[in-house]
């Protein structure tokens, strides 16, 4: 199913001591106008100090190594792969090790399109990959490759009308224009009417919100659920009986339970089975999920991947530093409602089973609780130089945060929030 909204994935090898350098990814979804992820954008780092895209050559060995390891469907749920590439990487055929029918390979301003490059990509195109002139705009240079393009991405605030014409008239009509730093719901709705038809940027974490909106009235119905499973113990009676007066609900719980994400070996088929099976800790984590997916029914699908991400992380990370796990999950969990419900923060922390700290932490206030959630939001968006302010700041791990990365987005599988 997003950093910019987006995700982030860190990658680390399968081996117990991984060799060398743990890999940083920035994982950024380019969304259709249906809201449904058709890529995902993959930005590479090194190590702490150094940037991707500063350093591109070293970039390209981190992509391709990270390829040959992973493979791009894992780091990617099988969707298609934009990755920019240098000239070197182009016209050494480096990216051969690619999955042509999943790659498209970005060709940023500063590739000069010499015939060496020119011929290049017209190789690798008939190998069945795909091309995405990035950054484009009036002056770029890269306009001789502009035929042989199949996606062009541009800054759509930077330009104007009579360019954006000029560059529709002369691209093919096969090729897709992508909006970038789309950051607000008013930018996607301009781009949008400008014609484009992807976009990226962090306008799916932004909810459109009407002054003082309140809590919709069906939903209120979901926050008691939730009140009710933080309670210790689970009244066990009541939550299945609040749960089952939500057919939809229902189906979304045992469907969840049953899936492969839990491992079970005998069918659930009822909340109190549920429950009895898994324990008070896992059901309160799985039914919060069937919660917030019901919640999220009416947004895109990314938004409840990203929660599903959040939640898992805080939950795992938690435990490192001295949080609540079932605390965090929940912090991590509800801090994308505003997004699906088009409600502010403030007018749903009542409803939430909550202490007052983690609750300003939720509205943006910047104490220990906060600090996994602003890691994570900053990694989100490939904001590397401020992931490494949190970590000083609240004296945190960042090999140990990254690791807990990796496994939430694995844990979060498109197919278990189906």
């Amino acid at each position: 199913m997003a950093s910019r909204a987006g995700q982030v994935i860190e990658i680390r090898s399968a081996q117990p001591e991984p060799p060398g350098e743990l890999r940083y990814m920035a994982r950024q979804p380019i969304l259709d106008v249906k809201g449904r992820v058709h890529g995902y954008d993959l930005l590479f780092r090194n190590a702490p100090e150094t940037i991707f895209r500063r350093d591109p050559e070293m970039a390209v060995e981190t992509m391709i190594d990270n390829e040959v390891i992973f493979g791009l469907e894992r780091l990617t749920n099988s969707l298609p792969a934009f990755i920019t590439c240098t000239a070197e990487a182009l016209t050494e055929n480096l990216v051969l090790v690619l999955t042509p029918e999943q790659t498209i390979l970005g060709v940023p301003p500063s590739v000069e399109p010499t015939p060496k490059v020119a011929d290049a990509c017209r190789s690798l195109k008939a190998r069945g990959f795909r091309l995405s002139l990035d950054d484009f705009n009036a002056q770029s240079n890269l306009h001789p490759l502009l035929d042989q393009a199949d996606y062009v991405r541009v800054d759509f605030r930077r330009m104007s009308a009579a360019e954006r014409q000029l560059l529709q008239q002369r691209a093919s009509k096969s090729v897709a224009f992508i909006a970038q730093k789309v950051e607000t719901q008013d930018d996607y709705q301009q781009a949008r009417a400008l014609g484009f038809t992807l976009f990226q940027g962090s306008y799916l974490c932004q909810p459109v919100i009407l002054k003082e909106r309140k809590v919709p009235a069906n939903r209120m119905f979901h926050f008691e659920i939730v009140r009710e499973l933080y309670r210790d113990p689970i009244d066990v009676r009541k939550v299945s009986q609040l749960v089952r007066r939500d057919a939809s609900l229902t189906y979304r719980l045992l469907r969840l339970v049953n899936s492969p994400m839990y491992a079970l070996y005998q069918e659930v088929r009822s909340i109190e089975t549920a429950i009895m099976i898994l324990g008070e800790s896992t059901f309160r984590r799985i039914m919060s999920v069937a919660v917030v997916s019901e919640m999220n029914a009416d947004q895109p699908a990314e938004i409840l991947q990203m929660a599903l991400v959040r939640a898992r992380f805080c939950e795992l990370a938690a435990g490192k530093c001295g949080q609540d796990p079932a605390e965090q999950y929940l912090l991590g969990m509800m801090s994308l409602l505003p997004a699906m419900l088009g409600t502010p923060m403030e007018e749903i922390i009542p409803n939430l089973p909550l202490r007052t700290q983690v609750c300003e932490a939720l509205i943006g206030a910047m104490n220990p609780e906060r600090s996994l959630l602003s890691w994570l939001e900053f990694h989100e968006r490939g904001d590397w130089e401020s992931c490494d302010h949190v970590v000083l700041t609240h004296r945190l791990n960042s090999k140990q945060l990254t690791q807990s990365y990796e496994e939430a987005v694995l844990w979060a599988a498109p197919s278990a929030a189906a």
